[in-house]
């Protein structure tokens, strides 16, 4: 079940929207966009806007144009924004989130393909149907000699 945006001021702060988020619905501005629950989120998370670059890769002016220009990032950006931000997706393109969850289920892993994750993961989508089978045979096998131990 989701939680979506509520015109009531306490059922908005049970949404889990920031006092800023709030405040601009109280003041009728509308529905908040993917920006403003981008920058919205950074204040929660007392990020700037120079550590949230460095840590997405998003060059700092492109930033300093979703604010000053009110755009959106494009698509190819929405996963490691999400990763950094630790929100779901679905919350960040939406402003719908389950109740009490935002960010905290992830059904998916942004993945950098440089770490033994990725290269595992690499690896893997390499291979042909029966290769993938038998790893993940392996995979399964170590799990259940782990757990016998």
């Amino acid at each position: 079940k989701y939680l979506v945006s509520l015109t009531q001021k306490d059922n908005i702060r049970m949404s889990g929207l920031s006092q800023q988020a709030v405040s601009r619905m109280e003041r009728g501005e509308g529905k908040m966009t993917i920006r403003d629950r981008i920058f919205d989120r950074m204040d929660e998370l007392q990020m700037t806007q120079k550590e949230f670059s460095k840590r997405t890769g998003i060059a700092e002016s492109t930033v300093s144009d979703w604010r000053k220009k009110k755009t959106n990032p494009t698509a190819e950006k929405v996963m490691i924004i999400c990763k950094v931000l630790d929100v779901d997706p679905v919350w960040l393109l939406s402003g719908v989130e389950e109740h009490g969850t935002r960010g905290s289920r992830h059904d998916w892993y942004a993945i950098d393909p440089s770490t033994e994750s990725g290269m595992l993961i690499s690896a893997f989508n390499s291979m042909d149907k029966a290769g993938q089978a038998r790893l993940l045979g392996y995979a399964e096998a170590l799990g259940a000699h782990r757990e016998i131990e």
